[in-house]
């Protein structure tokens, strides 16, 4: 008996070292995840790129986070994912070939636009991350939405199905590379990104253990309208036309009234729903000059400080800009028409016509069609996080003070919303935080301190479960910096501590305002 069972026992053991080696084998083997079966999943491309040898193409106005020359060797993988018969989402992995710091990373978009997030994944794999981007399922540039029209699976794809179909194949790829799956998954997102990081949580909540979301574009029916409505403020009457070489004469008006309201006269408001600048104090003597705002002018700025409202019962559907972002005002008010990003969800989901003409738009009508035919597939607004928090999820979320774009209070509002649902601050902010950044524009840029590690903040806090006190953001060339504050948790703000220099955040203190 015991002669019979050696062979069986040894086949087997020579079976299961046979496994191991091959496993071995294609893990370390870039070249080899062309072949890997993955549901609805086809691999296109999977090549090894040198140290130093990316080569992508041009990536518009906007630096690059990171020189491709520094980048480490990688796998390149690229996909085409068909979940339902009118998908086509493509994806891209990259993967460390070494140093790869055992971390899954996905990156977000921007507006409508239907293209991989180059910067995003360059940034990512120089820290060490698998890091993975999607198209959205379509191709197409940011202000471009006229892939939804006639094609509702898109429509979900573009809405959540690209993002989460991307996290759960890049995952499964990431595994196959390395033979072991992330320690930690991270969402990183700004913009639309910071609404699909929202999406995420809501509704796969157990895709990260960690969301950065910043500046989410997550009331997408009610944005996409208020942009239009902005644009119609100033576009329906020539009269009530700013010309946007007059926005920095608002700015300097509105920094002048605002600057001191927080005891530190530093060019920064610190808070602009404290500031009670009247645009009249501008308003033309006489005739209209570069130096002054007609009565019109003046009545179209209060407008656009002013939230949305339903023309008919007076409702606020969606928070005003807020004075500071004059200067960024060209993106909502100074076009030859309103903004084509809003103008898009109701030309091509909502009304389903080519030829919708913006003029049309009825605010008390439009709006809540939007709301009935988007049914939650793109907005995410939903405050029930505790499914993504029971796990330890963790969400930052940040946003500038003067975002021309979405206006910041849509994030307090949906920071709220969550606090309300979760039972308040006192349970939920050991999961949720926002950072509010004066003088900081829409993902970034602008007067005040802007550059900052939200990432690494998120990683301490899901892998050590220290919640992030503050954040410390710096202004200036980043070999050249000539400021920096702390981004406190809202409510509370950056408080000078009364000596040293203003520019220096070793002299603030994070404390509740006043």
């Amino acid at each position: 008996m015991k002669s019979n069972m050696m062979p069986n026992r040894l086949t087997l053991l020579l079976g299961a070292l046979a496994l191991c080696c091959a496993s071995a084998l294609s893990a370390a083997t870039c070249e080899s995840l062309a072949s890997l079966a993955l549901p609805d999943t086809s691999i296109t491309s999977a090549q090894t790129v040198a140290a130093g040898e990316l080569k992508l193409p041009p990536q518009g106005p906007f630096p690059l986070p990171v020189s491709p020359k520094s980048l480490p060797a990688f796998c390149r993988v690229a996909a085409t994912i068909r979940p339902s018969k009118d998908s086509d989402i493509k994806i891209e992995v990259w993967l460390p070939v070494d140093g790869w710091n055992g971390k899954f990373q996905g990156v977000g978009n921007g507006a409508w636009i239907g293209a991989i997030s180059y910067p995003a994944l360059m940034e990512a794999l120089s820290r060490g991350y698998a890091a993975a981007s999607t198209d959205t399922g379509h191709e197409g540039g940011p202000l471009d939405g006229s892939f939804a029209l006639g094609h509702p699976e898109k429509v979900i794809d573009f809405g959540y199905r690209a993002v989460h179909e991307m996290t759960v194949q890049g995952k499964a790829i990431t595994k196959a590379f390395y033979d072991k799956a992330p320690r930690y998954s991270y969402w990183n997102g700004c913009s639309s990104g910071g609404k699909q990081g929202l999406k995420e949580a809501q509704k796969f909540p157990a895709d990260y253990d960690g969301i950065v979301a910043g500046a989410p574009a997550n009331y997408w029916t009610h944005l996409t309208a208020a942009s239009v409505y902005v644009g119609a403020i100033t576009h329906k009457d020539p009269a009530s036309f700013i010309p946007p070489a007059k926005y920095p004469l608002i700015h300097k008006a509105a920094i002048a009234a605002c600057d001191a309201v927080d005891g530190l006269k530093d060019g920064l408001i610190d808070d602009p729903r404290r500031c009670h600048f009247d645009p009249k104090e501008l308003e033309c003597k006489g005739e209209d000059a570069p130096t002054c705002l007609t009565t019109a002018q003046v009545e179209s700025v209060k407008k656009i400080y002013a939230p949305a409202t339903n023309p008919r019962t007076g409702a606020a559907f969606f928070p005003g800009l807020e004075p500071g972002s004059e200067l960024g005002w060209m993106l909502l008010a100074g076009g030859k028409e309103p903004s084509e990003i809003g103008m898009a969800m109701f030309r091509n989901i909502v009304y389903h016509d080519a030829n919708w003409d913006w003029h049309t738009l009825d605010f008390d009508k439009g709006v809540a069609e939007a709301d009935k035919v988007d049914h939650g597939t793109i907005t995410a607004t939903d405050p029930n996080l505790k499914p993504f928090f029971s796990h330890g999820g963790k969400l930052l979320m940040y946003h500038g003070w003067t975002d021309p774009l979405i206006v910041p209070e849509n994030s307090i509002n949906y920071y709220t919303s969550v606090l309300d649902k979760m039972g308040g601050a006192a349970k939920a902010s050991g999961s949720i935080r926002l950072f509010m950044a004066p003088g900081m524009d829409h993902c970034g840029g602008g007067e005040g301190p802007n550059r900052f590690d939200s990432l690494s903040a998120l990683e301490g806090w899901v892998e050590t479960g220290k919640a992030p006190d503050l954040m410390v953001a710096s202004h200036g060339a980043p070999n050249k910096v000539d400021r920096t504050r702390p981004l406190c948790p809202y409510p509370q703000v950056a408080k000078y501590k009364g000596s040293g220099s203003i520019d220096d955040a070793a002299n603030f203190t994070c404390a509740a305002a006043q």
